[in-house]
């Protein structure tokens, strides 16, 4: 099977979050554990939706829940490194809003990580996606 390049979208970076690699990130293989890359990557997410005045639990008056998740490693990261969290958000399309993420390494630039997310809108109620209201769209594409 080949595998397909995830190609992170410069002109849409809406946000920039600094982190750290904890003690409790690392693997049995001494770097950067997948389960603790998804989460510096939620945290990250999570602070570029504020930037936005946005958070997951009310997205145009709806949550969202991830669709999908592709994360391509390119380099390892141990203990203490300190990363930079790059966070893009391409227009969103009708039912979908798709999150970009690359983890860097401060010190010399290097990219450990780079992430693709899908987040649906839900109506809560019925348990059913929605489509992206055009307010939040907007708002999202002012961010970027």
């Amino acid at each position: 099977m080949e595998r397909v390049r995830l190609e992170f979208p410069e002109t849409d970076i809406c946000h920039r979050h600094p982190l750290s690699v904890r003690i409790t990130d690392m693997n049995y293989g001494r770097h950067l554990g997948h389960d603790a890359v998804v989460s510096l990557m939620h945290e990250a997410r999570v602070q570029a939706l504020a930037s936005l005045g946005l958070s997951e639990g009310d997205m145009g008056g709806y949550p969202c829940v991830a669709a999908d998740l592709a994360v391509q490693y390119q380099a390892e990261s141990r203990w203490p490194d300190a990363l930079v969290v790059d966070t893009a958000i391409p227009a969103p399309s009708r039912k979908a809003i798709t999150v970009y993420h690359r983890l860097r390494r401060e010190s010399d630039g290097r990219t450990v990580a780079t992430a693709r997310l899908n987040l649906m809108l839900v109506d809560p109620d019925a348990g059913r996606p929605v489509p992206v209201p055009v307010a939040l769209a907007d708002r999202l594409m002012e961010g970027g």
